[in-house]
């Protein structure tokens, strides 16, 4: 693969997420766009997950040089993906990345859950400051949720869908306004059917609070949540139309709420963020985004 020049100079890529320095999706989403040109990565040194756009400001952060499995190096930091970008921007990586791609998250970002991310967190910094930003996220082959630890991922087909996405978010042309929120089902590559372009849909948690007695006459709030609403319970929060997953929706009441993500089991799906421009007068651009494929 040949490396795209930009003013004469090898493409910038900053790399970042909110899973850590040592998750697997960095580093898979760094080895599949090394071809492209220079990789830098800035990460959190642990899991910052829900962390969504915030930063650190009442103390220092540390910053440490750590080394990747190919033997190249990255840093890795005790704050947020977000002071991850910012530490981009202040100049740690020594020049101005070109584009921002953050992930691969381990887990989806669909719907409201895009607030709550700070893997999209990140992805909407660098749209903030001028940069065109990728937001990347898998869901898991055998859908267990990242946090039981049995979670397992296959990063292979988004991690070629996002080096192929990279060159076309770079083009001039390109509106600097728009994030990409890239969501790959648990599938492997050629069980991907290819790339369809969506509309920000809902997410809608059945949260519930219980009150339970604690020590010394002492009272417990507990906060519990349930699995995310779906289908017709979803479809039934008052919604405005241009934000509907219609596709999603109606699938949904075909194939049940148990099975709700099977939606997404031949597609990789790019999600528009309601709050960045419209995709609609970039219509060459969206039919290169769906005819990629893995």
């Amino acid at each position: 693969m040949s490396i795209p020049i930009l003013g004469g100079a090898p493409m910038h890529i900053f790399v970042t997420n909110d899973d850590g320095i040592e998750s697997p999706g960095l580093f898979a989403l760094k080895q599949a766009l090394d071809p492209l040109g220079d990789v830098s990565v800035i990460a959190p040194d642990g899991n910052r997950s829900a962390m969504a756009r915030s930063i650190t400001i009442r103390r220092p952060l540390e910053v440490d040089e750590v080394q990747f499995p190919d033997g190249s190096t990255g840093y890795a930091t005790d704050g947020t993906p977000v002071d991850c970008v910012r530490f981009a921007v202040l100049g740690l990586l020594g020049s101005t990345p070109d584009i921002i791609v953050s992930g691969i998250n381990h887990g989806l970002n669909l719907g409201d859950d895009v607030t709550y991310s700070g893997t999209v967190a990140a992805a909407l910094e660098g749209v903030l400051l001028g940069w065109p930003a990728i937001a990347v996220s898998q869901q898991s082959t055998n859908r267990e949720h990242w946090d039981t630890g049995n979670a397992a991922y296959d990063f292979r087909a988004v991690a070629a869908f996002v080096a192929a996405l990279v060159p076309i978010a770079m083009r001039e042309q390109f509106p600097r306004q728009v994030l990409l929120n890239v969501n790959a089902p648990g599938l492997t590559p050629p069980e991907v059917n290819g790339a369809l372009v969506t509309r920000l849909g809902r997410r809608i948690y059945d949260d519930r609070l219980e009150l339970m007695e604690g020590g010394e006459g002492t009272r417990k709030d507990v906060a519990f949540v349930d699995p995310p609403a779906v289908g017709e319970r979803a479809a039934s929060v008052p919604t405005p139309p241009r934000h509907q997953f219609q596709a999603t929706m109606q699938a949904d009441r075909q194939e049940g709420d148990s099975r709700w993500l099977t939606t997404l089991s031949r597609q990789i799906r790019d999600t528009e963020v309601g709050m960045v421009a419209n995709l609609a007068h970039t219509s060459i651009t969206v039919r290169e985004l769906i005819s990629l494929k893995p």
